[in-house]
């Protein structure tokens, strides 16, 4: 039977049913041979468990849910963020909202359609085969830094607290119950037990674990300390950095520490801060010599060629190999870091309450295999008995390989992949969205309603130097312990701004304080604002931004013979920005900027007013404003192309330039580089637009419109 409304969008379309909004599945759907197809069900016409709890009524209305309009609403796209109604979903943050949108436009490149009902019942899982890419791989280890490191960074911190004994009442009540349940050979069902209320009850995890910000606490006394920032600007980040928007500071911090990662790995394949060097020898060439690592990966030969030894492939025969073996197992590193950060997430969406998602069902899920599994098995399983267990187990596992090869033999053959019955995603946190997921069904929750959400506002200044407050959400003591054993002038001397005109350095990295090492630091030692280094460096950025600029002519010249790859290159270089406030980013929730085959434009989304079916389209010239989409006239400017919402198989986001152009346009020109969108319909029909500004907000709406589910890649 034919329904009268889209189930995704709220439009009422007469005569169309769950196949226009779905993509059709296959004969069958599950063969076993694609490593897409990551499901035993073949049933495909039912949308995903996101798709329904985006479309459903809920309880606590924000902004988003109040709009009864047919209409597509505009509820801030191009406004700061004190004029963004507020809350845009009810019982979230605005800033809670935004930090998981540019998150989810950091870690989504790539989505393509799949007509597999999705594992776990959420789609935008990630592929087995994703692709690898450096910029992808720099994504995880920042997921992993901002989920798992500042997690465990955070537990580190409570442990101090608790084993410093400065707040004497919690920490007494804590020693005393292990010690006595010790006594009574009771620790398990005690530990298992406090887990289950934690999990259970979310109120008792203030009490026995009351917050404090990560920056303020010191991780081997376990009092108050002042933050590495030297002001408390932010309360879940590392070093208490100031923010504008939540979770800004621990997204810098997971950037900086990627970029520290890829420092300590350049100067140790350059070989910087080799044997010593005589003071004799520290002639000015060398001290105005640019600094190797900031150089290319070509510095590691050269360091060899210095040292003596031979390079390239005829001599040494070990370097293809090693480059080869080292790419080739970057794909499922980058895998298993991704897999990390996704569990760390479930779980953590999992014990506290988000908006659309029954989390309350997940505690009580968890809390179902904890209490008869570990409590009930505690209460009757000796601890000889128990190791006895686990010790046979690892003998068995170690010398039973012929027979383990035989059942995982067969369980291949009789039932295929059979592995993912027992991942996490589909058996304890089955339905458990990970972050980019709940972003997902939120973006999904705004066009049901006819509302997309707005973009994180985007802005240049930089962030306030002033305290973040801080409440007894932020920090506070169980009892009448005071927090962190703290006195109130201890806490404002900690959290206020350091008014020193030279404060002194961070310690260094072997604890001690004093002097820095001028080669740890070559960006200030060796090439300051005096420095013959920094004279050569800007010949060098004068130099590479003329060539850079000689090139985007050439391209422009390129472009009007016809030539592709420059007419899509062109207009990719951003304008020069102000000096502050918000950056214009234009454009609507129905239209954005861009070009097509380097001619200018705009990208329209129509709604489905009129009961026209939702498509994207492009047509020509500046702001158009009207068009003729999907058959309806709206006056002025025919589209060069259209496409329904629901035919689109594959999202691509796609760079203005390469990596390489793009880090020298970024260095040189100090301008941003407007990246682009490659759109792929069932047909196998492709449209490539570029120079689009706004490139992650469309990217999100059409990810959000219809009813496709959507793999990672």
């Amino acid at each position: 039977m034919q329904s009268d409304k889209n189930p995704f969008s709220s439009c009422p379309e007469p005569g169309a049913a769950m196949a226009d909004f779905l993509p059709i599945p296959a004969p069958n759907p599950v063969d076993g041979s694609s490593q897409d197809q990551e499901s035993f069900d073949t049933s495909d016409n039912h949308p995903t468990f996101s798709h329904a709890v985006a479309t459903e009524a809920q309880d606590d209305h924000g902004h988003v849910q109040q709009h009864p309009e047919k209409d597509v609403l505009n509820l801030g796209w191009n406004e700061r963020k004190e004029a963004i109604a507020a809350p845009l979903i009810g019982g979230m943050d605005n800033e809670e909202l935004w930090m998981l949108t540019r998150r989810f436009n950091k870690q989504i490149y790539n989505v393509k359609a799949t007509p597999s009902p999705p594992p776990g019942g959420l789609d935008l899982y990630i592929a087995d085969d994703e692709e690898f890419s450096p910029d992808k791989l720099r994504a995880n280890v920042e997921r992993l830094y901002m989920t798992v490191g500042v997690g465990m960074l955070a537990a580190v911190k409570h442990v101090a607290r608790l084993r410093s004994w400065r707040e004497t009442q919690r920490t007494a009540c804590f020693a005393t119950a292990y010690f006595v349940a010790w006594i009574f050979d009771f620790l398990v069902p005690l530990l298992s037990a406090v887990l289950v209320a934690l999990i259970g009850v979310p109120q008792i995890r203030g009490i026995l674990f009351p917050p404090a910000p990560v920056a303020l606490v010191d991780s081997k006394t376990g009092g108050v300390q002042k933050p590495q920032a030297g002001v408390l600007g932010s309360h879940d980040s590392a070093t208490g950095a100031p923010e504008k928007h939540k979770g800004e500071a621990v997204e810098q911090e997971a950037s900086s520490f990627v970029r520290g990662i890829a420092s300590v790995a350049m100067g140790s394949a350059a070989g910087k801060h080799p044997q010593g060097v005589p003071d004799s020898d520290k002639t000015a060439a060398i001290d105005a010599a640019p600094d190797p690592t900031a150089l290319a990966t070509s510095t590691a030969d050269a360091k060899d060629v210095a040292s003596g030894g031979k390079t390239g492939a005829m001599q040494d025969k070990t370097k293809v190999p090693m480059e080869t073996m080292m790419w080739n197992k970057m794909r499922p590193i980058m895998h298993t870091l991704g897999t990390i950060a996704d569990t760390w997430e479930r779980l953590a969406n999992a014990l506290s309450p988000i908006p659309l998602f029954p989390s309350g069902v997940y505690r009580l899920r968890l809390v179902a295999v904890i209490l008869p599994f570990v409590f009930g098995a505690s209460l009757f399983v000796t601890p000889y008995l128990f190791l006895k267990v686990i010790s046979f187990f690892i003998g068995f596992l170690f010398f039973g390989d012929p027979i383990l090869s035989r059942v995982f033999a067969w369980l291949n053959r009789t039932i295929p992949g059979w592995q993912k019955l027992f991942q996490p995603r589909n058996t304890l946190l089955k339905g458990v969205p990970t972050n980019a997921q709940l972003t997902l069904t939120l973006l999904r929750h705004g066009e049901a309603h006819n509302a997309p959400l707005p973009p994180p506002p985007r802005t240049t200044s930089p962030p306030p130097s002033s305290p973040a407050p801080l409440t007894d959400s932020h920090l506070r003591a169980a009892g009448t312990d005071a927090p962190l054993s703290a006195t109130t002038a201890e806490l404002n001397a900690a959290t206020t701004p350091d008014t020193s005109p030279n404060p002194p350095p961070p310690p260094s990295a072997d604890g001690g304080g004093g002097e820095a090492d001028t080669d740890a630091s070559p960006s200030s030692a060796e090439h300051g604002p005096n420095k013959p280094g920094s004279t050569i460096l800007g010949l060098l950025k004068g130099t590479t931004k003329a060539l850079v600029q000689l090139a985007v002519g050439t391209d422009t010249l390129r472009a009007k013979v016809g030539n592709k790859p420059a007419r899509h290159r062109l207009g990719v270089i951003a304008a020069a920005a102000g000096a502050g406030g918000q950056q214009g980013t234009g454009g609507e929730p129905v239209e954005f900027e861009a070009r097509y085959e380097g001619d200018k434009g705009r990208v329209y989304i129509s709604g489905c007013q009129g009961g026209t079916v939702p498509v994207v389209a492009f047509a020509k010239g500046e702001r158009a404003g009207t068009v003729r989409i999907a058959g309806r006239e709206r006056e002025d400017v025919r589209a060069e192309w259209s496409v329904p919402v629901a035919e689109v198989a594959e999202l691509g986001k796609i760079g203005g330039y390469g990596w390489k152009a793009k880090l020298v346009v970024g260095w040189s020109m100090e301008r941003e580089v407007k990246d682009g969108l490659v759109i792929r319909t069932q047909q196998g029909q492709e449209y490539m637009v570029t120079a689009v500004p706004l490139r992650d907000e469309l990217f999100n709406r059409l990810v959000a419109m219809g009813g496709q589910k959507w793999v990672a890649y």
